[in-house]
C-alpha cells in the first residue's frame, strides 16, 4: 500500500532527538549557564578579533578544504596537515563517520552512559547503536571487546567521556584497541582532552599514527570557548580522511570559524590560563560537593556529575528546580540514564560559589 506522505527510512523516527541543555531561568534577573561545559574565560581575544576581520567579506566563500586551518592544527600537534578533517563541530566528523562506514544490519558500539551523538549517527544510517555497560561510570575495555561481533563496523569511546567525567589510560586504550578486529574502526572523541591532567592519559594521536583503524576527534567548543561557531578536526588515516572527505559537504566550515580557530589554536596562553582555571575550581568543586554528602564522580574534565539520593525533596530533578529559580542552570542527564544526577560546568569564582550555597540550602545544611 502506498503512504500519503513521505515516510523516512526506517528506524528515522525511533532516534531519540538530541536536547541540549538549557540556558534560561524565566523571572531571574542573572543566569549562570552550568549546563554546556563552556568555558568561563570565553575565546581568546586574537579569536573574535580575527572572526570581526572575516566579518568584512561574508560574500567570498571560505577555503573548502580549511587548509590554513588545518595547517596551523598540524603545527600546533606536530600532524601531517593532509591527514586532518575539519568539520562543524566534532559532531559533524562523528555523522560522516557513520555515514562513510556504516550501513543498513551494521553494529556500532558506544557506552551506557557515552555521548547521546553516537547512537543517532548510528542509527540515522540504519545501523544497530549498541550500548555497553561501564564500570562505576567508566568505559569497560572487557565489556566492550565482548560486544564485538562479525556486524559490528565501529566502535565510539568519548575519553574523557561526556557527561561523567571519566577516563580511561592510554594501555587501556591500546588494549582495546588490540582486541578489535582490523575492519573496525576505533573512533576516540577527544573534546575535553585539553583539560586533562593525567600522567596516564593520551588522545590518541600516538595510535592514530601507527595504525590503520582509529581516528581521534577535537574540537574547538570547549578550552577554546568557539562553541557558538561550530568548528572541530579530526586526524586519521590517510585512506579514512579521502572517504570521509567523499562524503563531506564543500564547505562545511564557514570563514569566521576559520580565521577564528587559527588564532585560537596559536594563543597558548590563554589556553594555558583556561587550563589552569579548571584544574583550581574543578578540585574545589569536587571537595565542597562531597562536604555536602553529596557524591561526585572523579572528573578529568570541566565539569563534574553530581549524584542524588532518591529521597522525596533530595532528588537530582527537584535539586534542579531549586537551583534554577536562583539562576543556576545544571545539566539533568536522565536521556544519559542517570536520571539521579545532574552535570555541572566549572564555572566562574562567582558561580562556583554560588551553586555549593544553594545545595547547602537544598540539603538543609548551613555553611
Amino acid at each position: 500500500m502506498t503512504a500519503n506522505r513521505p515516510q523516512p527510512r526506517p528506524g528515522v523516527l525511533d532516534i531519540a532527538p538530541y536536547v541540549p541543555g538549557k540556558s534560561t531561568a524565566p523571572g531571574v534577573a542573572k543566569v549562570f549557564k552550568l549546563s554546556s561545559n563552556e568555558t568561563p574565560l570565553g575565546p581568546s581575544p586574537n579569536a573574535i578579533a580575527a572572526y570581526r576581520a572575516v566579518g568584512e567579506h561574508l560574500e567570498d566563500y571560505p577555503d573548502g578544504s580549511a587548509s590554513a586551518l588545518r595547517e596551523a592544527i598540524g603545527a600546533a600537534f606536530g600532524l601531517d596537515p593532509d591527514r586532518i578533517i575539519c568539520g562543524a563541530g566534532s559532531d559533524d566528523l562523528l555523522n560522516l563517520l557513520a555515514r562513510a562506514y556504516l550501513s543498513d544490519g551494521d553494529e556500532a558500539i558506544y557506552t551506557t552512559h557515552g555521548f547521546l551523538v553516537y547512537p543517532i549517527a548510528a542509527m540515522g544510517t540504519g545501523a544497530k547503536a549498541v550500548a555497553v555497560p561501564e564500570t562505576k561510570f567508566t568505559a569497560n575495555v572487557d565489556a566492550i571487546l565482548e560486544a564485538v561481533t562479525i556486524k559490528t563496523r565501529i566502535v565510539f569511546l568519548a575519553n574523557p567521556n561526556n557527561p561523567t567525567g571519566t577516563y580511561l589510560p592510554f594501555d587501556e586504550v591500546k588494549r582495546l584497541h588490540s582486541g578489535l578486529p582490523a575492519n573496525v574502526l576505533l573512533v576516540l572523541d577527544a573534546a575535553y582532552a585539553e583539560y586533562v591532567q593525567r600522567n596516564d592519559y593520551e588522545s590518541g594521536i600516538e595510535l592514530v599514527a601507527t595504525t590503520d583503524n582509529v581516528v581521534v576527534t577535537r574540537t574547538f567548543s570547549k578550552i577554546y570557548g568557539l562553541a557558538s561557531l561550530r568548528l572541530g578536526w579530526m586526524y586519521g588515516p590517510a585512506h579514512v580522511v579521502n572517504a570521509v572527505n567523499r562524503v563531506r559537504g564543500p564547505f562545511n566550515v564557514n570563514g569566521p570559524a576559520i580565521a577564528a580557530g587559527i588564532a585560537a589554536i596559536r594563543d597558548t596562553a590563554h589556553v594555558d590560563r583556561a587550563r589552569a582555571h579548571n584544574s583550581r575550581w574543578l578540585t574545589w568543586l569536587t571537595e565542597e560537593i562531597g562536604k555536602l554528602g553529596l557524591a561526585v564522580t572523579p572528573s578529568a574534565a570541566n565539569f563534574v556529575l553530581i549524584h542524588f539520593p532518591e529521597t522525596k525533596g533530595k532528588t537530582a530533578k527537584e535539586a534542579d528546580a531549586f537551583l534554577t529559580k536562583r539562576g543556576l542552570i545544571l545539566r539533568q542527564v536522565a536521556a544519559y540514564k542517570l536520571p539521579n544526577a545532574l552535570r555541572m560546568s566549572v564555572g566562574t569564582e562567582e558561580a562556583n560559589g554560588l551553586v555549593v550555597q544553594a545545595l547547602k540550602e537544598f540539603l538543609g545544611k548551613r555553611a
